[in-house]
């Protein structure tokens, strides 16, 4: 490691607790088997992901630093919650771009960054201390709603679950991978083979897809939705489409 890397990298002991703890599965299962009681309990998903996620924020982190543009996102360090908030800003996006389907998808569905926010400080995490990693846990968080809109699933069950199956593809988080393997498992249970193969085709779309974690955001918002799908490779979700809306909360 050269003296610029090591200057360039926050230091083992400088980072958050949330950077490096062990896994705690017990937690995990029981706050999952609250989820699947209450998929509105957003805030059960991060108890998971605090007791699953590990260094998957520090490694993510890290492989920003490597893309071409990352540089310059972590330097400048945006927060993404402020802007997803400005009406005004949205009001500005034109038809069929990023950034109206984003408007339309948080305003329809009564959304908003903030909201996700709070309901991270409520479970107690340190998303808002002034680190380099937590800054990135605060931009993963904050894209969620963003990843709907590329991926094209929607806030029904099936749609989270494979959201969530596509996230853990993106970013290698174990609690992303035990959400959608409950998901995957109780849909089994149920017969429910269409919703198997949505999950499972959503994991294959995440992997196949671009590293979203390394885009420009404020950007990609001014692009047409259909144009930045092909750019990063976010294929059309054939499976989950294919099962009627009706049939998607089940």
């Amino acid at each position: 490691m050269t003296l610029t890397d090591a200057m360039a990298r926050p230091t083992p002991q400088d980072a958050p607790p949330a950077a490096r703890p062990g896994r705690q599965w017990g937690a995990a299962l029981k706050a999952l088997r609250r989820l699947f009681a209450d998929k509105e309990d957003t805030g059960q998903v991060f108890e998971i992901m605090r007791a699953l996620n590990g260094d998957s924020t520090a490694r993510n982190y890290d492989r920003l630093l490597q893309t071409p543009q990352g540089g310059r996102i972590a330097y400048e360090r945006a927060e993404l919650a402020p802007r997803l908030m400005d009406d005004a800003w949205l009001d500005s996006f034109a038809p069929g771009t990023v950034g109206a389907a984003y408007r339309h998808f948080i305003r329809s569905e009564n959304l908003s960054a903030e909201g996700l926010a709070e309901v991270s400080r409520q479970r107690g995490g340190q998303t808002d201390i002034p680190h380099p990693y937590a800054w990135f846990g605060r931009r993963m968080r904050d894209a969620h709603d963003i990843w709907h809109i590329l991926s094209g699933y929607h806030r029904d069950g099936l749609g989270e679950a494979c959201l969530v199956a596509f996230s853990y593809a993106q970013t290698g988080g174990l609690g992303w991978a035990l959400i959608g393997l409950g998901a995957a498992l109780r849909a089994l249970r149920g017969g429910r083979w269409a919703a198997v193969r949505a999950i499972w085709q959503g994991y294959r779309r995440g992997k196949a897809a671009r590293w979203l974690s390394g885009e420009d955001y404020v950007a990609l918002m001014s692009e047409p939705l259909d144009a930045a799908r092909r750019r990063l490779n976010v294929a059309p979700a054939t499976l989950y489409d294919a099962i009627p809306a009706g049939a998607r909360d089940s």
